[in-house]
């Protein structure tokens, strides 16, 4: 499968984006999609995801309550609704699909296809 990141850009702070995942050559079918960014100098960290098949999310602690993970089964896209942005919200943002337990949802490990990434800049 290959994995297509999209929606990135410059926004001032409280604003919104939405990324969208798109996957070509399968469909999420029985996977996990996941978010993670990479702000400069840090690890990659977990964003959100969902299983795609029961539509059941997680979100990292940072995140919960302003962003939105979602499936668009007729599009094979997985959204991230991202509203009330702020500055260290700032990185690349990476999608990501596997087959992870439920106790390893938000572990990168647990993710062994990659897209490209989209650069998200919160202004301040």
């Amino acid at each position: 499968v290959q994995l297509q990141a999209s929606g990135g850009g410059l926004v001032q702070a409280g604003g919104s984006l939405r990324l969208s995942c798109a996957a070509s050559g399968r469909t999420f079918s029985g996977y996990a999609i996941g978010w993670f960014r990479q702000a400069p100098g840090n690890e990659r960290e977990f964003v959100a995801s969902v299983r795609w098949n029961t539509g059941q999310t997680y979100y990292a602690e940072a995140v919960k309550g302003r962003f939105t993970i979602s499936r668009d089964f007729a599009e094979n896209t997985v959204w991230l609704q991202m509203s009330s942005l702020k500055p260290e919200d700032t990185a690349v943002y990476y999608c990501a699909t596997g087959r992870p337990i439920q106790s390893t949802m938000r572990l990168k490990d647990s993710y062994n296809q990659w897209g490209q990434g989209t650069l998200v800049t919160v202004s301040s």
